[in-house]
């Protein structure tokens, strides 16, 4: 969607290649209509254009930001310590530890450094979108409804699928 003038959530990855990751909350976000931006800033190659984002996010208007980041994932603990924007960190699975090491990096921030951490890989990013989509829903009750909705589609199916087993 990559609406940047509206834009109410940032999706922000340390590499290109975490957006096979990142994509997944990208999808859910088009499906709420929820206008996002898309960023790579890398929190060790690019701290500087790092730094400027997360100190002028809350000032452009967002409300969440997604972070992605795989191996030492110091993204979201950097975005964190620099804007008062709720962050919601997704680890990116990695290829030596199967992104256990992103996982701990982002869910061991200290005490004052919030982060909101999701599972690895693309169900955290799914999660981390509808997270995201819950927050916004506390404002905007038509939003809340298609939360519902979805949820009900969710549910819907689980018990389909229960009575096909049978």
């Amino acid at each position: 969607m990559s609406l940047r003038a509206k834009s109410v959530i940032a999706l922000t990855m340390g590499s290109s290649s975490d957006w096979d990751t990142l994509q997944h909350a990208a999808a859910i976000l088009d499906e709420f209509g929820v206008p996002y931006e898309k960023h790579v800033l890398s929190a060790h190659r690019m701290p500087d254009d790092m730094f400027a984002f997360a100190e002028s996010a809350a000032s452009r208007g967002l409300k969440a930001i997604i972070a992605g980041a795989g191996g030492a994932a110091h993204l979201p603990g950097m975005l964190a310590a620099k804007t008062v924007v709720p962050v919601l960190g997704v680890p990116v699975a990695s290829k030596h530890l199967q992104g256990l090491d992103s996982l701990y990096s982002i869910v061991q921030m200290p005490k004052g450094v919030p982060v909101a951490t999701f599972a690895i890989g693309p169900a955290g990013a799914a999660n981390a979108a509808l997270f995201a989509v819950a927050m916004l829903a506390n404002e905007d009750a038509a939003l809340r409804q298609r939360l519902l909705d979805y949820r009900e589609r969710q549910t819907a199916a689980a018990r389909a699928m229960s009575q096909q087993l049978q």
